[in-house]
């Protein structure tokens, strides 16, 4: 079973979270080199996880946030009111 598979078969909220942790993180990872590389080469490395684990955690949480908005919507056919 490959990892695509495995994070398709999550419910909703769980699948949103792990996407908007990974595209996130790895933005924050590639910003933290950057800047890491402009401050100070020898640290660069330690920038990576100060800027990409933040910004993973804000990804995960709006991920969770969205998925359990999308996951609430689909129930509720428009114009008709819950069963």
């Amino acid at each position: 079973m490959g990892l695509s598979t495995a994070v398709s078969e999550l419910p909703e909220p769980s699948r949103s979270m792990i996407v908007g942790a990974l595209v996130l993180g790895a933005v924050g990872g590639v910003v933290g080199l950057v800047v890491g590389l402009v401050a100070y080469p020898p640290t660069a490395w330690f920038a990576v996880l100060e800027i990409g684990v933040p910004a993973g955690m804000l990804g995960g949480l709006g991920g969770l946030v969205v998925g359990a908005i999308r996951a609430g919507s689909w129930r509720t056919p428009r114009g008709r009111s819950p069963r």
